[in-house]
């Protein structure tokens, strides 16, 4: 019995090894960035504002919020790059009807527009939209959690939506399109 353990695992770590499969390293943000302002036009108390800003405090980054507010830190001369979440839209498409013509199953979508810019206003991330969506079913005539449900999706989207935007910002400073700041 013993003999035919070593040899498994063996081929097991040889095959474990040879799948290419490596962990995801840790976000990477210019090194000149400076402090970084997470802001969004439409709402300074954004679920995802939150999530983008820890985000980038994980991968390093500093937020302007942690050396002092707005004034302040214009006041000494630091200057501060911006994370600027555009617009953020929400909806909710059916997708399947019964035979009265009731929805059952609907597309929650969200997406997002943002634009990362270097503290001197040149972009370090362009414009851009990150749209996600998920499916759930919303059963007509039994209401009962179907907004619970709705929730529940709608804050796993949100989360997903924060790590999806680090990821571009990720893979346009690693890929080196980073114009750097003069």
């Amino acid at each position: 019995m013993i003999r035919f353990r070593l040899p498994i695992l063996v081929l097991a770590l040889a095959l474990l090894a040879g799948c290419g499969f490596h962990l995801r390293n840790k976000i990477a943000l210019p090194a000149d960035l400076g402090p970084v302002r997470v802001t969004s036009s439409s709402n300074s108390y954004s679920a995802l504002v939150t999530s983008l800003s820890r985000g980038l405090q994980a991968a390093g980054g500093t937020l302007a919020a942690q050396i002092g507010d707005e004034g302040a830190v214009a006041a000494s001369g630091t200057r501060v790059a911006t994370l600027r979440v555009v617009s953020e839209r929400w909806g909710d498409l059916p997708i399947a009807v019964d035979q009265f013509g009731r929805s059952q199953e609907y597309t929650l979508r969200y997406a997002v527009v943002f634009v990362f810019k270097h503290a001197d206003g040149t972009d370090l991330v362009p414009q851009q939209v990150v749209e996600l969506s998920r499916d759930y079913v919303s059963q007509p005539d039994n209401a009962t959690g179907t907004t619970t449900e709705r929730e529940v999706l709608a804050d796993e989207l949100r989360r997903e939506m924060a790590a999806s935007i680090l990821r571009r910002i990720d893979g346009v400073v690693r890929s080196g399109q980073v114009n750097a700041a003069p």
